[in-house]
C-alpha cells in the first residue's frame, strides 16, 4: 500500500450520517452499508464537485475501539444543510495518505484500514482523531477494482 504525505485545508462536508463503532461494523448491524443506500438516494443537489464523494470518520470518542460519526457525501460550501441531510467540518490537517490495492472495494477498503491501524502501531505518528476520510472519484469508478485514497489526521511524537 502506498503512502505520501499532505496537509489540507479545512473543508466542510453534506451528506448521510451515523453513529457506529468498529466492533458493530464487522458484524451484520454495521451501520455504513446502509448510509451508502441512503446516500445513493439521497441525490445530493448543489455541490461543486458532485464526482468525488467522502467518508468522513470525525467526533471519535477515544481511539480505534471507541464509537464515531461517519458522513458520506460531498464537499459543501454552503451554510445548512439541505432537509435530512448533515453537514461535518473537517478541520485542517496534516494527513498521512494511504492508497489501497486494486480490487473490489468492500475488500480493498477493509484490508487498508487493518493496514493502516497496523502501521501506527509502529509509526513515529500518532493519529490525531480530528477526521479522517476515504476519497472516492466517480469518473470510471469500478466497484469491483476500485482503488481508493484514505486520509488519517496525524500529529507527531
Amino acid at each position: 500500500m502506498e503512502t505520501s504525505f499532505a496537509s489540507k485545508p479545512a473543508m466542510n462536508l453534506v451528506g448521510v450520517s451515523a453513529r457506529t463503532t468498529n466492533q458493530r461494523e464487522t458484524g451484520p448491524d454495521g451501520a455504513i452499508p446502509r448510509l451508502w443506500n441512503d446516500f445513493f438516494a439521497a441525490n445530493i443537489s448543489g455541490v461543486s464537485e458532485p464526482h468525488f464523494t467522502y467518508v468522513l470518520y470525525t467526533d471519535y470518542e477515544s481511539d480505534v475501539n471507541g464509537a464515531y460519526t461517519v458522513l458520506i457525501g460531498h464537499a459543501w460550501a454552503k451554510e445548512a444543510a439541505p432537509e435530512g441531510l448533515a453537514v461535518e467540518a473537517v478541520p485542517q490537517a496534516r494527513y498521512v495518505v494511504f492508497k489501497s490495492e486494486r480490487g473490489p472495494v468492500a475488500r480493498v477498503v477493509t484490508e487498508a484500514w487493518q493496514r493502516i491501524w497496523a502501521w501506527f502501531e509502529t509509526s513515529s505518528y500518532e493519529r490525531a482523531y480530528t477526521g479522517d476520510f476515504e476519497v472516492y472519484d466517480a469518473r470510471g469508478f469500478d466497484p469491483g477494482d476500485a482503488e481508493v485514497e484514505i486520509y488519517v489526521a496525524i500529529r507527531e511524537v
